[in-house]
């Protein structure tokens, strides 16, 4: 069973945005799903259990912090406002224990201003992070040799990962269900939260420009029908003609919807749906580019190795799971 220990540290409590993060980590790994992978994680409060007077939440876990260092995943939600606010230290017993996690092999990961936390580490010495947008100039004055990103949802560098604010930690926790338990499960995990099943780490975490309401808007609608159509030649101006837009209008339009560009958004779609078929299906490799509408298997290849990381075989033997020979529907 795969443990992911969640670091718990108050300093006058815990406010209702450290709490929303912390809340995130426990219910997307807290709350045990058999019916999608059993066993599901082991969840492990970890924290300091001072008491004391608070201005918030107080917390009492069934872990100290030294209890970090035996755990599969590491996870900082916040830190103290005073320290990502205030310029305050992170307390001290917090970083030897992430030290000593990240040298026991654990994979490190923050959510939002846990990012201040594994920087104090050293642990994001000359990588790519993120956290939230309000608070990265703040991080990047402070650890000079972390390469801070603020325009990204979540970064993803192997053993270590970082999350902005809100809704990104929610994107970056299912990222990691994703990874370990595959893409079939993190779908299933992502309807019952009702949330989008998989934003790329690479979208804008600000948008200048407001979502169109819906009822007045044909972008939703057009990407349905693209993603119901993911194995045609599809274009940019084959996606606006469907939205009733000049091929310009729709690129701005899902660029200020999405944060990224229609051909990077069909990409991230196409990707999907190979994953999907690789878990569900015995296709040959050509057939799942086919069908993902990726064209060559060596199409396939090159961008599944560059997006997800492993090789469609390599994939496909890590989260195969019960199979057809014919081809899902596109969801």
């Amino acid at each position: 069973m795969h443990t992911v220990a969640v670091a718990v540290v108050e300093d006058s409590g815990i406010s209702l945005w450290e709490l929303y993060e912390l809340s995130i980590a426990c219910t997307v790994f807290g709350i045990p799903n058999p019916d999608l992978a059993d066993p599901w994680y082991d969840l492990r409060l970890c924290g300091t259990n001072k008491g004391g007077p608070s201005s918030g939440f107080s917390l009492t876990t069934p872990h100290s912090l030294d209890a970090l260092a035996g755990a599969d995943t590491v996870i900082v939600p916040s830190v103290p406002e005073a320290c990502a606010e205030d310029g305050e230290d992170v307390p001290p017993e917090l970083v030897d224990a992430l030290r000593a996690a990240a040298d026991s092999g654990a994979r490190m990961v923050s959510l939002c201003t846990g990012a201040f936390a594994l920087a104090a580490a050293g642990i994001l010495d000359g990588r790519r992070a993120t956290a939230h947008w309000q608070h990265t100039a703040a991080l990047a004055k402070r650890y000079p040799k972390v390469l801070v990103d603020d325009s990204v949802l979540y970064t993803d560098d192997g053993n270590v990962l970082t999350s902005a604010g809100a809704a990104a930690g929610l994107d970056l926790c299912l990222h990691l269900v994703r990874r370990d338990l595959g893409a079939q499960v993190a779908n299933q995990l992502a309807r019952r939260l009702v949330v989008p099943a998989h934003r790329t780490g690479g979208q804008a975490q600000f948008i200048d420009q407001p979502v169109p309401m819906a009822d007045d808007d044909n972008l939703g609608p057009a990407l349905q029908w693209a993603t119901a159509h993911l194995r045609e030649p599809l274009t940019v101006d084959d996606m606006a003609r469907r939205a009733r837009m000049s091929p310009r209008s729709f690129y701005r339009r899902l660029q200020e919807s999405t944060g990224t560009t229609p051909l990077q958004w069909l990409l991230g779609r196409r990707l999907a749906h190979a994953q999907s078929l690789l878990e569900t299906t015995d296709l040959p490799i050509d057939r799942v580019s086919a069908e993902s509408g990726l064209g060559t298997a060596a199409n396939l290849r090159r961008h599944f190795t560059l997006q997800v990381g492993v090789s469609p075989s390599d994939y496909r033997r890590n989260f195969a799971g019960p199979r057809t020979r014919s081809p899902q529907p596109v969801t």
